[in-house]
């Protein structure tokens, strides 16, 4: 298959021109439009920073090749900026959108996530998601004039609607719980409409999340021997089989390492070329003639053909099953999880034991209290997490 990138800017496209602006006014920079300073502000945050060091699914001292959740961000980030290179989008958005993604994860991935959501159980619960508006609209505090980022609406659009409308047109939930609160008051505080498609950009930003996981999660999965290829091969998964043998018949005595790697790489091509296909079939039937008409279509106009989306499921069921939910990850996970449950039951009990900073601006109230010994938590590495609770605690587990 043969993809041209577009030869100009799609009149659906973002324009950082006519971007709805910042909460806080702020004089134009003579060098960088508004998007490419989301980019720049996301890039040296300390946030950011710190996803060196937080999971993907490794632990960082598991080994120096698997994915942190900063190289993972940095994988989706090229490839939400391809996807809008080739369909005339405004890359700068795209791009923030990607960097931006994660920066609400607490350490040790899913397994903290689960752990704070416990913890908050009595108080709403914790999502990476609103998480990630915390940081960039509160928790950030480098700048003098306001808290966070002081990102554009366009940008805090696609963060919020990551994974598409919150709610339908009735205002109802569209997920199985309630939308965060951190999510409704950003919506309010920015007019964010909560029941509509983001941009194209930030539905490039989205789609590259899931590429990009599901290739470097099978990359790690096969470095770490939690599968072998020869295992990969016979799980029936589509795609995988057939770019195996196509890789067979153009290098038949290719050794392992190099096997895979192709495979890798010719998967995130794959998948690439078929957003890309699928998109513009999408958005020829809908002829949109301005961002609007992206936000208020019926469905994602930026996804996979029926067929890839098909096969792009397997693989991730593959994964969860025989890498996400592997007794060697699950071991480490179910340490990694009650780690935190007793950094947050410590610091409940004893707010002495926070550092200055976050014990004098705790609030007295129960469930902000409680929201603010998450948000520590959540902004906290893996490693950081891990002397925390040997200052605090006589026996810290070996996460191994």
């Amino acid at each position: 298959m043969v993809v041209e990138a577009a030869t100009a800017r799609a009149i659906y496209a973002a324009d950082a021109r006519a971007s709805r602006g910042r909460l806080h006014a702020e004089p134009p920079s003579l060098t960088r439009s508004d998007f490419r300073r989301d980019c720049d502000r996301i890039i040296h945050s300390a946030a950011f920073r710190r996803l060196a060091y937080k999971t993907q699914v490794f632990i960082y001292h598991e080994g120096d090749h698997y994915r942190t959740r900063l190289t993972h961000t940095l994988e989706v980030t090229q490839i939400a900026r391809s996807l809008a290179r080739i369909l005339g989008l405004e890359e700068d958005l795209a791009e923030a959108c990607a960097l931006g993604h994660d920066l609400g994860h607490p350490p040790f991935g899913h397994a903290g996530e689960r752990a704070l959501d416990h913890c908050l159980a009595d108080f709403g619960g914790f999502d990476h998601n609103a998480q990630t508006l915390a940081v960039v609209t509160r928790l950030e505090n480098r700048y003098a004039a306001f808290d966070g980022l002081n990102l554009t609406w366009e940008t805090l659009e696609g963060l919020v609607k990551h994974n598409g409308p919150l709610v339908d047109t009735a205002g109802r939930p569209r997920g199985d719980r309630a939308v965060a609160a951190e999510v409704i008051d950003c919506a309010a505080r920015y007019a964010l409409a909560l029941d509509s498609f983001p941009s194209l950009e930030a539905q490039a930003g989205a789609i590259a999340d899931d590429i990009a996981y599901d290739s470097h999660d099978l990359d790690d999965g096969l470095r770490a021997g939690l599968f072998t290829i020869a295992e990969l091969e016979g799980a029936g998964l589509v795609l995988v089989d057939d770019i195996l043998r196509e890789i067979d018949r153009a290098y038949p005595a290719l050794d392992p390492v190099r096997r895979a790697g192709e495979l890798m790489r010719r998967m995130i091509t794959r998948m690439v070329e078929d957003v890309v296909g699928e998109t513009r079939r999408r958005v020829a039937a809908l002829d949109p003639r301005c961002t609007e008409h992206i936000r208020r279509a019926s469905g994602p106009m930026v996804g996979f053909s029926p067929g890839m989306a098909s096969a792009e499921r397997a693989i991730k069921d593959f994964l969860f099953e025989r890498m996400y939910r592997h007794r060697r990850v699950m071991q480490v996970m179910e340490k990694a999880e009650g780690v935190l449950r007793d950094l947050f039951a410590r610091y409940a009990e004893d707010p002495a034991a926070l550092p200055d900073e976050w014990r004098d601006a705790l609030p007295a109230e129960t469930p902000a209290r409680a929201r603010g010994i998450a948000d520590f938590i959540a902004g906290m590495t893996d490693r950081y997490a891990l002397g925390e609770h040997r200052r605090l605690f006589d026996a810290t587990p070996l996460l191994r």
